[in-house]
């Protein structure tokens, strides 16, 4: 296949091309900046310009490009530029496949188009597959418009599948890096209650089931974690465990609230018990199912 990349320089997105390389697949990245070597290709989602001819021959699309959610309060200016890097570069790369599959309606084309667990917003304890309806909070009505963003794709016959990934457990990832340091120094546990559902998938995982989705029958939301979602405090009992710590300092919901504000509230102290009902009924395999053996594979030393 050929396979058109954005966000492609991130933790997901670079595994991810090394990946479909070593699988056979012809890899095009597109980029903001001057290409640098001959698989880069410039475009431009900020404005929603892209060459038309970029996409004519490609077969698939795995759309990743957005501003990372980091742990810092969400500002007005900060909410802007997380919803708008999401929402241009998806819009671009779904009429960019919409035009192409008009040019060429027989080809057959897929768009795999990032979104997070983040669309169901607070869901307590119970449950959640790809059906339940979206939260309120400012994450959930993002995740909504990100989402909808890849309907010229959808209108105009292309497969699309919207990857609403949770927790990605890797070693470079952010939350390993921050987490990590914080339970070595013996200085981690539960966040709030602890009750709070975090619905966790390795790098690994996240990666293998983006290049099973590549081929696979599915389209519409899929939620990309692990088979068993774990409590806040469970999450902190077995990282504390894997690092040889204690997890004996809770950190105050109240205390989380005044700190990160509205990140802390929905990022934080909010969870969903995502289950992946669409990846298992597709019959994908986890490399990690299990909690602890992924933060094993995180936790190595390179």
């Amino acid at each position: 296949m050929r396979v058109a990349v954005t966000g492609s320089s991130g933790l997901i997105g670079s595994r991810l091309v090394t990946a479909l390389r070593s699988d056979g697949h012809e890899v095009l990245r597109l980029v903001r900046r001057t290409p640098r070597t001959a698989d880069e290709h410039r475009w431009d989602p900020q404005h929603r310009r892209i060459d038309p001819a970029l996409l004519a021959d490609v077969d698939a699309v795995v759309n990743l490009a957005g501003t990372p959610i980091r742990p810092r309060p969400f500002t007005a200016g900060y909410e802007r530029q997380l919803r708008s890097s999401r929402l241009d570069s998806t819009v671009t790369v779904s009429e960019a496949l919409a035009a192409a599959a008009a040019a060429d309606p027989g080809r057959r084309r897929v768009l795999l188009s990032a979104s997070a667990v983040g669309y169901y917003g607070d869901t307590g304890d119970r449950p959640v597959k790809e059906d339940a309806p979206p939260g309120s909070d400012f994450l959930a009505r993002m995740c909504a418009e990100w989402e909808s963003a890849t309907r010229a794709a959808e209108d105009a016959g292309v497969r699309v599948v919207r990857l609403r990934t949770g927790l990605v457990i890797g070693r470079d990832a952010m939350l390993m890096r921050i987490l990590g340091l914080v339970f070595r120094a013996g200085l981690g546990g539960r966040m709030g209650s602890g009750r709070q559902y975090w619905p966790w998938i390795s790098l690994d995982d996240e990666v293998g089931a983006i290049r099973f989705l590549l081929t696979a029958d599915v389209s519409g939301p899929v939620n990309l974690t692990g088979p068993a979602p774990v409590t806040n405090a469970e999450f902190a009992r077995r990282l504390a465990a894997a690092v040889h710590r204690p997890a004996v300092l809770p950190v105050p919901g109240p205390v989380l609230s005044l700190a990160l504000g509205e990140f802390g509230r929905s990022s934080v102290l909010a969870g969903q018990r995502a289950v992946p009902a669409v990846l298992e009924r597709a019959g994908f395999r986890w490399t990690h199912p299990d909690l602890d053996d992924a933060f094993r594979a995180a936790l190595q030393r390179g």
